[in-house]
């Protein structure tokens, strides 16, 4: 049974490699993955975690962002294109009482 989990392991930490991350947080990773008869995978988890804050961090340095704002930015352009559009019918309606 240990012999297929280091195969299993050995093969996580090659597609690691591949993809560019390093090799110390490669084999990390690639130990963190319980056998099969443990009970949760707590500790592949909570590095899995690290590694998706780290990449978002580095999105964010690189200039795109975090998605999160992203979205805020869109709700809040959508919030003010109804104000605007509200106060253009309400101008609207003003100038015509007006005339």
């Amino acid at each position: 049974m240990a012999k297929t989990k280091k195969k299993s392991d050995k093969r996580l930490y090659d597609a690691l490699r591949d993809s560019g991350v390093r090799k110390k947080t490669a084999s990390r990773v690639a130990e963190a993955l319980p056998t099969k008869g443990s009970k949760s995978p707590s500790k592949a988890h909570r590095i899995a975690d690290q590694l998706h804050t780290a990449a978002d961090s580095i999105r964010e340095r690189a200039g795109g962002g975090s998605r999160k704002r992203s979205k805020t930015a869109k709700k809040a352009a959508r919030t003010r294109k109804a104000k605007t559009a509200g106060r253009r019918r309400s101008a609207q309606r003003g100038a015509k009482s007006r005339r």
